[in-house]
């Protein structure tokens, strides 16, 4: 079977005005059976409709807060950094991948925004907004697991990785507050929070909380997500 070649959606770096990506997501694909390709910061919509006829499969990876102006909310102080041009970018890129229905992995910022996008909301900064004694932000090393996810009965995660709980990494200030109406959830962690979703309608839309990019070597369950993602890019490759 060819190997699907999968658009990395890249992450940006405003001081150093430049354009970068940990090799977790990277090296994560290819354990996994993918070409890997980081795609340019761009909103030039023709550039991204041939970007979303070109691969295979698409990653949308975490970074920068999502803007609130995409879930018609206005900019609490505790928001942090946004990045105008890539939320531009993924919006218009997203909707186009979902309408052309490639396959979607989405990691921590990315389910934040499918979520958005789709016509959900996101707590801006979960500690001034959802207080909870789990810690959702670790310190290093982000390969170890700092609190557990209740997985759905029969979700698609679920069946995958066929276990009731899940322990996982976490570092993210924002996360889902108003669940997509055109999403279900798969995972919530132990103080209500959805920490993993999918679109039951597309051929594979997931999208999971935590991050499996710092965790495919140590940890068979994430490891089994980006196979997941990467068979299902392969059927068309």
């Amino acid at each position: 079977m060819k190997k699907p070649i999968i658009a990395l959606l890249p992450l940006y770096d405003s001081e150093k005005e430049s354009y970068w990506m940990l090799p977790g997501y990277m090296k994560g694909i290819e354990k996994a059976g993918g070409i890997p390709v980081m795609l340019p910061l761009c909103t030039n919509t023709e550039i991204l409709d041939t970007l979303a006829d070109q691969y295979d499969g698409f990653l949308f990876t975490g970074g920068q807060d999502v803007s609130p102006g995409l879930y018609k909310a206005e900019k609490s102080a505790l928001c942090g950094e946004i990045c105008k041009e890539r939320d531009q970018m993924e919006k218009y890129l997203l909707e186009r991948v979902l309408h052309l229905d490639k396959p979607i992995l989405g990691i921590c910022r990315g389910i934040q925004i499918l979520n958005a996008v789709l016509g959900g909301t996101l707590y801006q900064d979960l500690q001034a907004e959802h207080p909870s004694k789990i810690t959702h932000r670790q310190k290093p090393p982000y390969d170890k697991p700092i609190h557990s996810v209740r997985l759905e009965p029969d979700s698609p995660l679920c069946l995958l990785l066929q276990k009731p709980t899940l322990g996982v990494n976490s570092c993210h200030h924002q996360a889902i507050k108003e669940l997509s109406s055109a999403l279900t959830p798969m995972a919530y962690s132990e103080d209500g929070l959805t920490e993993a979703v999918y679109k039951a309608d597309a051929r594979f839309v997931w999208a999971v909380q935590w991050h499996p990019e710092f965790s495919y070597e140590s940890d068979e369950n994430s490891l089994a997500i980006f196979r997941e993602f990467i068979k299902r890019a392969a059927q068309d490759a």
